[in-house]
Order: C-alpha cells, then sequence, then structure tokens
C-alpha cells in the first residue's frame, strides 16, 4: 500500500466517522470536507486553515446551510426545536459526491503523484450540492480557495 493509500484510507475512516455522527447512511463530499480540515499537517488542512476553516467552521459552515436550506422551504430549526440526528447504526457506504470529488481529485494525476490538495480539489470543483452552498454561506471564495490549494502542489506536500 503507498502512502497515499494509507492517507486516503484515514481521510475516508475519519469521513465515515462524520457520517455516522450525522446519521448518514452515506459519506458525501462534505464529510471528506470536514475529514480534510481536521487532518491537522497536511496541505489541504492548512490550505483550508489559511480561509478560517478548521473542522468546527466547516461544521458550522454546514449547520448554516442545513438551516437555510430548510428555511427555503419554510422550516426553522430553533422554532421547530428539531432533535439531533442519531448516529448511524451500519457502517455508511461512499455516497455519489463523494465518489464524485474522489473521481475528480484522481483524475487531476497520476496516483504516484496524488497529494491532499488534490482531495481537497475535488472536493472544490463541485459546483452545485451542500459543499459549495455552504462554503458560499460562510461568504469563502472557493475559486480562491482551490487556486491556494494548486499552488501547493508543485511543493509536493502530502
Amino acid at each position: 500500500m503507498s502512502a497515499f493509500d494509507k492517507y486516503l484510507h484515514g481521510v475516508v475512516v475519519r469521513a465515515m466517522r462524520e457520517a455516522r455522527e450525522d446519521g448518514s447512511a452515506t459519506i458525501d463530499a462534505h464529510h471528506l470536507l470536514l475529514s480534510l480540515a481536521a487532518d491537522r499537517g497536511s496541505t489541504a488542512q492548512r490550505v483550508l486553515a489559511s480561509a478560517g476553516l478548521d473542522r468546527d467552521a466547516v461544521r458550522a459552515a454546514l449547520d448554516r446551510e442545513f438551516e437555510h436550506s430548510l428555511s427555503l422551504i419554510g422550516v426553522s430549526p430553533a422554532a421547530n426545536d428539531l432533535p439531533r440526528p442519531s448516529p448511524a447504526t451500519q457502517e455508511p457506504a461512499l455516497g455519489a459526491s463523494a465518489r464524485l470529488a474522489l473521481d475528480r481529485s484522481f483524475a487531476t494525476a497520476r496516483k504516484k503523484d496524488l497529494r491532499s490538495a488534490h482531495l481537497l480539489l475535488g472536493i472544490l470543483e463541485a459546483r452545485i450540492g451542500t459543499v459549495p452552498r455552504a462554503l458560499a454561506l460562510a461568504g469563502v471564495d472557493r475559486a480562491e480557495l482551490a487556486d491556494r490549494a494548486g499552488r501547493t502542489l508543485d511543493g509536493g506536500d502530502r
């Protein structure tokens, strides 16, 4: 198993924990983003941190996106005292948005050259979905963040 394979396994395991905590049956792109934001020392984590996005800030942005989406259909989580989701009891499977993010990541470089910034770019390149909405609501410029991630790839960081 290559160093990147081990790294990717760790990212997916953390994303799986995030999905379980969300009560989700699938690991989605936003779970991968939470995992990258929590991965201390990786290039992806440093790029996210440079935009003020540690794991807690990403979680807060995702929570705001959820509340905003509900408000569009007239539901206020605060007014309705919605319960937190129950943790999933079964192991979440890889969902469509996560698979697409990984596919985009893998398409950008040869396997031996893949780095955490490639994973971040694969997530950031989504034009629609939870992650783009959450980042927009948080005032994060996805294009600028992707540009920062892309600039790190020449350095060869993990």
